[in-house]
């Protein structure tokens, strides 16, 4: 996997929990979609992305990511 889909991943579950954390503030509804689930969903998929980096960049020998 690319190191761009891992950021993109993360920054995706970045989006998520800002918005999680807006309707959770302003105490919307919309069906089963709450602010508590917005925000489980956005910190796994943040958790999930940081782990699938870090194993990539200490598994990787030829990789300069952080060198340029």
């Amino acid at each position: 996997m690319k190191n761009k889909y891992l950021i993109a991943i993360i920054l995706f579950g970045v989006i998520i929990t800002i918005f999680g954390a807006l309707i959770k503030i302003m105490h919307f509804q919309f069906g089963i979609i709450t602010g508590n689930l917005l925000l489980s969903i956005g910190m796994l998929a943040e958790v999930l992305g940081i782990i699938l980096l870090i194993i990539k960049l200490t598994t990787n020998k030829n990789n300069n990511f952080l060198n340029k």
